[in-house]
This record gives structure tokens, sequence and C-alpha cells, in this order.
């Protein structure tokens, strides 16, 4: 007798088998690449589509974010280990604290680097391990399954509606055979992956794309961005460090050794640092615009005396 799981995986478009690939395994080394480029040009359409339902989902998790609350990515296997990267990229790149957006996957650190096939099929370990993070309803669920149907993501999701919060789900399959109650579904349909099931590849591309999408964009909308320049970053790093005194030379004209001491005398922070030259006030002055500005560049330098 059919299991209900397997009655499910045939209503998916990720795991049908795609027709355009059909003899893969006789074509040349060359002949493979190209299919599987052409079939990754589809991607950002599909992508492109979902732009709307990507808008509201930003506008939910700055609206939280400006309010205390956090972004919680939840997901397994290729989503989860997504969600757990552009986690873990939003500090260095935008300065933020690290708590503002986690990723949660099941199997925990160990299925980041090592497969842990059956960590997804509990729902109740996805709703514990998000309220293990003291989940409120300050804070923003966003589900991240190809399938729209794992388990552990499903179950995490329900209990982040349970306890009153907003959810964001991102899918690869269509809208309407959603049947998990969120805010916003992002539903980017890539249709059926290069290697039948393998939603590593078309399906996680989307996701990332989404990923990047959202994260940008909300971190653009707290100010972390001025002009198209990271203004927020964290000198971690020689690489940072360098990058920060970059951004600096350009959007001022200052020399590098000026830059250089005024990121000093600025206690390495880049806003700060723009606005003290731009402005010409000490550092104390910048900071006072830059918080009246609410965090915003532009907005401290457009500001009156």
């Amino acid at each position: 007798m059919e299991s209900n799981l397997y009655n499910k995986l045939e209503t998916l478009i990720t795991e049908k088998q795609n027709l355009e690939t059909c003899g893969i395994d006789n074509m040349t080394v060359e002949q493979v690449l190209k299919v599987i480029n052409e079939q990754d040009k589809t991607v950002a359409f599909a992508v492109e589509k979902e732009i709307p339902y990507i808008a509201k989902a930003v506008e939910i998790v700055v609206n939280a974010m400006r309010n205390g609350g956090r972004l919680i990515y939840i997901g397994a296997g290729t989503s989860g280990r997504l969600g757990v990267l552009d986690a873990s990229e939003i500090p260095p790149t935008f300065g933020a604290d690290p708590k503002m957006v986690q990723g949660i996957i099941a199997g925990g650190r160990e299925a980041l680097v090592r497969a842990q096939e059956g960590a997804e099929d509990k729902k109740e370990v996805g709703a514990q391990e998000l309220m293990n993070l003291n989940f409120t309803n300050k804070d923003v669920a966003c589900g991240i399954s190809a399938s729209r149907i794992t388990p552990y993501v499903v179950g995490a999701i329900e209990k982040a509606n349970e306890v009153g919060a907003k959810t964001i789900y991102i899918t690869c399959t269509n809208r309407e055979q959603l049947e998990l109650d969120v805010d916003v579904a992002i539903c980017p349909v890539v249709g059926p992956e290069v290697i039948m099931g393998s939603t590593r590849m078309k399906s996680g591309t989307a996701e990332k794309l989404v990923l990047n999408m959202l994260t940008t964009t909300t971190m653009i909308h707290l100010g972390k961005v001025y002009n198209n320049m990271m203004v927020d970053l964290e000198m971690t790093s020689k690489k940072l460090e360098e990058r920060s005194k970059r951004t600096v030379v350009m959007v001022t004209g200052v020399d590098y050794d000026t830059a250089e001491k005024v990121l000093k005398d600025a206690y390495g922070h880049v806003k700060t640092a723009l606005v003290m030259i731009l402005k010409k006030v000490d550092r104390d002055e910048a900071q006072r615009r830059l918080k009246a500005s609410d965090g915003f560049v532009r907005g401290a330098l457009e500001m009156g005396s």
C-alpha cells in the first residue's frame, strides 16, 4: 500500500522528472554543463515573479527588528544550511547583532557538514528548537522548505503561529498547494530539477536568491547602507579594515591616512567617520546626528545644525 508521504511526493513539482534533461547520463561533460546552465537561467525569472511577496516579507521583518524582534530561519538539509549561512553573514556585512538573524537546522551543527536525513521528520523537534531560542511574538519565523512539507519546518512554523508571531514560508512549490497558515508565502516555482528530486540545485539557488533579497533589503531599510556601500560593517579582519578605509576615502574624497585617522577617532565606526568628515563635526556630534536619524547616514548628513 502506498504511504501518505509517497502520495505527497507525487504531487510536488520539485519531485517530478524533468523532460528537458532526460538522457543526461548519456551526454558529454560539456553537454551536461550546458543543460545545467540552461536550467539555472530560469531561476531568476521564477524569483522575479515573487517580488511582491518578498516585499511584504521585508516589511514584516523591518517592523519586527525596529521593535526589538529577530528573524529566525528554520530549515532542513540544503534549505537549513542556506538559512544558517545567510544568518552568519549578516553581522560582518552589516555590523548587526548576531542575535538579529539566526538560523536553526534539523540535526543541529553536525547537519551543516554531514547530512542528517532523519532529523527533519519530527514536527515537535522543530517546534522545541525554535522555542529554545526564547522565541516570542516579537520575532519572525521564516520556514525554508523546497518541498513545503518538511515536518521539522512545519512544526516550527505552527509553533510560531501559536505564540502569535509573524510567519514567512519560502518554498519552491505552488502557492495553492501550501496548506500551512503563514503571513507571507514566497513561492518561486523553478520546476523539476535537472536530477529528479535534487533540490540542492535550482530550488537551492532560488532560496539563496530570496534570502539575499530578504535580508539585504531589510538591512538597507534599517540604515546599514549608504548609497550602495556597506557602512556598518565590522572591522574584524584586515580585509574589512581596509574596506572600511576605502569606503571612507570613496565617499568623502579624503586621502588614505586621513581616513585611517578619522576611523580611529570614530572607534572604527564607518558611519560616524563619514559624518565627522562630511559635516566637519566631532565624534559626539556625529553620533548624535546618527542617533537622531535612526542610524541613517543620509539623514544625519541632511539634518540641520
